[in-house]
């Protein structure tokens, strides 16, 4: 069997175990939470959730919002919501999104409490960056993360100065092995842990666009996380249009809160994914908001329902 048939053949099963039909069913039924002996897949205990159906917008979903819950367990209710891809996740995992057959629209490499705005950061993430940039390009990923990291004082000239010269001696390897970087912009101004980021130097869209237009390569690009230029800019579409050839990935969260994207907060999400569409977006939507509710499935499921337009 070839390794194409096998994934198929995987992938079916993993919706067949889940009460789906080859043709895209878009709802799983009411079943116990088990292990299916066979694929080693947890199966759903929640009813009636949606399938992707359009998949014009190509889902994500990014697994730390989910802990408790083990990434494994959530690669398998992705696959059988009919996401594209699981995202952020430690390459031990990345066999099994492929099994499934699925993409990592985007890998890890360092957080985002050190990066290339301090000369002295440069080597760690350095490091970190380039081992990540290998993996990717031998698993077939096209995109990796990396972080400003803190301001600490630094004024703006200093900190795009030094991210630009940091990245460009890792750039390179990353256009060499076909993999770019995605410089993440995180808010500032919400001082609860994972919500906000205080002090953070790439809290602009502005800035982090100015230091990739300064980089001048197509494998550098902006992480453009709605969450958090919502709460810094507002003008979510207007900002994607204004820097729609720098944007390289996007993630999802509801304001206030980073809860559901659902309409208990403030953002037009379908709105928003009929814009991408519209600029001709072909990158990846990753979910990252991080479930209020107990069950965090339902909650992923109603999350792909809205960003199916």
């Amino acid at each position: 069997m070839s390794s194409q048939t096998r994934r198929t053949a995987i992938k079916t099963a993993a919706v067949a175990a889940l009460g789906l039909t080859a043709r895209g069913q878009n709802t799983i039924p009411s079943l116990p939470l088990e292990t299916d002996k066979t694929l080693a897949a947890p199966v759903s205990a929640a009813a009636g959730l949606f399938r992707v159906k359009n998949g014009r917008i190509q889902q994500s979903v990014v697994p730390w919002c989910f802990k408790p819950m083990p990434p494994e367990e959530l690669v398998h209710h992705s696959a059988a919501l009919g996401l594209a891809s699981v995202e952020l996740i430690d390459p031990m995992h990345w066999p099994l999104i492929k099994e499934l057959g699925m993409h990592i629209a985007i890998a890890s490499s360092h957080g985002f409490a050190k990066g290339f705005a301090h000369r002295e950061e440069w080597a760690e993430c350095s490091a970190m960056l380039r081992e990540r940039i290998e993996q990717c390009a031998a698993a077939g990923v096209e995109r990796v993360i990396t972080f400003s990291g803190f301001r600490r004082g630094l004024s703006d000239e200093e900190g795009i100065a030094n991210m630009v010269a940091g990245l460009k001696e890792v750039l390179p390897l990353a256009e060499k092995k076909k993999v770019t970087l995605c410089i993440e912009m995180l808010n500032s101004r919400v001082n609860v842990t994972m919500k906000g980021h205080p002090d953070y130097f790439c809290d602009s869209m502005e800035r982090t666009v100015e230091i990739c237009r300064q980089i001048g390569s197509p494998h550098c690009r902006v992480l453009f996380d709605i969450y958090h230029v919502q709460i810094m800019h507002g003008d979510v579409i207007s900002r994607l249009r204004q820097h729609k050839e720098y944007v390289a990935h996007v993630h999802t969260a509801g304001v206030p809160g980073r809860n559901e994207i659902d309409g208990t907060q403030e953002l037009n999400y379908p709105a928003i994914m009929q814009a991408l569409l519209d600029l001709d977006y072909k990158g990846y939507v990753g979910q990252e908001f991080i479930p209020a509710h107990e069950d965090k499935v339902a909650s992923l499921a109603d999350g792909v329902r809205i960003c199916d337009v």
